[in-house]
């Protein structure tokens, strides 16, 4: 499956740091991935519903580890474009998953 887009909207929040839209093959998109910075690096949400008890649900998710990976590759590579265009410098956390995720 072709990643033929990736859209990368910048936030400056503690925690958030960008909403991502993928489009695969110009024939679907998910909207609503978003950029987090947690305690050990930062990673990939998935878009998610609040459930009636509290709790979130994905709505759109990989299924395979592999793929996972190799979505989370693509989108924090756009995300180090997205930060360069602005002058920003990565932190070495986002440096590191990049490298662990090439592995």
């Amino acid at each position: 499956m072709e990643i033929t887009e990736i859209n990368v909207s910048l936030r400056n929040e503690d925690k958030l740091k960008a909403f991502v839209n993928i489009t695969f093959e110009d024939a679907f998109v998910v909207r609503g991935m978003k950029i987090i910075k947690g305690t050990s690096g930062y990673f990939v949400s998935m878009p998610s519903r609040k459930m009636p008890d509290g709790s979130y649900r994905d709505i759109a998710h990989p299924i395979r580890n592999e793929f996972r990976q190799y979505l989370e590759k693509k989108i924090l590579d756009e995300y180090q474009k997205a930060l360069d265009q602005q002058g920003n410098e990565l932190s070495e956390n986002v440096t590191s998953e990049l490298k662990d995720i090439e592995e």
